[in-house]
């Protein structure tokens, strides 16, 4: 049996890989366009690689994902992040969990992952020709493929795993064979606000706080974020565009944000602290913050967004006043006018609809003999590892499925 791998990254060598490990006999080509594979293991995580979530729960997995969650509950019982950490660590690549569940190599180095794939897939002998281009995929009337290079060559197959992530040439290869896509967006982004005082304090940040969209539903993440010289970014951010990426693209990237930055505290108490202070204290309201999970940059931003001089004694106010103060803590609202880029990831949701394939194999159900992994799925994580477990997952089940 011959087998083609269209598409060098993560869950194209993940596939070439277990196939041929389960099959030695048959003939596994990988085919690559760019000069190099796995560029996008190489880049992500700022050069360290997230390989994975050390949550190894298939349902709790499963709830990590905005679009395909669901359909990934059974494939995450036959392949984890477990068995991902596993497969790596058997060979020669020591992994560690960071404390918020990340899981990165011990070097540091998305090198690595890279290694370990490259090594893997030269040791069992699979065909990996980089810096070619596939030009056109036809069924065969007896079974099986015609895979047509651009500079001509024409190759025949009994299958092909199509790992090509969101790219429109592979998409036109998908629906040249019968499949419909779902119109891919940008998945993981920051968030640009029109608010020149904001702006004016990039990299001020909270450790945690909460925020809430609004839109056709409500969405909300609680989580670090970061104000930048754009408007915001930090995880909660970034999970909550995940979240509401499709509702966001249909609204030009333009709704409306609430920050609560005190999610640990009950309103009544922050208005017994500021009450105080408004009773006695000649202060001046903005030189201090009152909490210590406001720095004093966000803290003067917040009083002058609330009350109109905040060159004022605490004395000074009044009830009207310390209520605005209050509500911008625990309600602050903004509105979101674009997005941002997110540099450490290239997400989108969007692709192949999960009703066209079957996750026992990912196999099409509308083409006989075409299989699919990674992000060419209409299948997208939130941030931190669980993109590339949909990649090493997927991978894994259409390699072994293939006989």
């Amino acid at each position: 049996m011959k087998l083609i791998v269209i598409g060098g990254g993560a869950a194209g060598y993940f596939a070439a890989i277990h196939h041929k490990a389960a099959f030695p006999a048959h003939d596994v080509l990988l085919i690559e366009k760019s000069e190099n594979g796995l560029a996008k293991v190489k880049i992500s995580g700022g050069g360290r690689c997230n390989v994975t979530h050390a949550c190894f729960d298939a349902r709790q997995l499963a709830d990590y994902y905005p679009r395909g969650g669901k359909a990934l509950i059974g494939p995450f019982q036959r392949f984890n992040p477990r068995d991902t950490m596993t497969w790596f660590q058997t060979r020669g690549v020591p992994l560690k969990i960071e404390p918020d569940g990340r899981v990165f190599p011990i070097s540091n180095s998305s090198q690595s992952i890279v290694d370990a794939l490259e090594t893997a897939a030269q040791e069992l002998g699979i065909s990996i020709w980089n810096r070619c281009a596939v030009d056109t995929i036809e069924p065969r009337p007896s079974g099986g493929f015609l895979i047509t290079l651009s500079a001509g060559a024409v190759h025949p197959c009994d299958a092909i795993i199509l790992t090509t992530g969101s790219s429109r040439q592979g998409y036109a290869f998908a629906e040249s064979l019968g499949h419909s896509i779902v119109p891919p967006v940008p998945s993981l982004f920051t968030f640009k606000i029109n608010d020149p005082d904001l702006i004016a304090i990039p990299g001020v940040s909270v450790a945690s706080a909460t925020a809430t969209l609004t839109g056709s539903k409500t969405w909300k993440q609680t989580g670090p974020i970061l104000v930048t010289h754009w408007g915001f970014s930090g995880p909660a951010i970034i999970k909550l565009s995940a979240w509401a990426a499709r509702e966001f693209s249909e609204s030009n990237y333009q709704l409306p944000l609430t920050i609560n930055w005190l999610p640990a505290y009950k309103e009544q108490e922050i208005e017994a602290t500021l009450m105080d202070l408004q009773a006695s204290s000649k202060k001046w309201i903005s030189s201090k913050s009152l909490f210590p999970e406001i720095s004093g940059r966000l803290w003067e931003y917040l009083v002058r967004k609330s009350i109109e001089n905040g060159d004022v004694q605490w004395i000074e106010t009044g009830k009207k006043q310390i209520r605005k103060l209050i509500e911008t803590l625990v309600r602050d609202r903004y509105e979101v006018i674009g997005k941002g880029v997110f540099k450490e990831e290239f997400v989108t949701c969007g692709g192949i609809p999960l009703n066209e394939v079957n996750f026992k194999t990912m196999e099409s159900r509308v083409c006989p003999g075409l299989y699919f992994a990674g992000e060419i799925l209409d299948i997208d994580g939130i941030t931190g590892g669980f993109n590339f477990q949909n990649a090493w997952t997927t991978g894994f089940i259409a390699g072994d499925a293939l006989i």
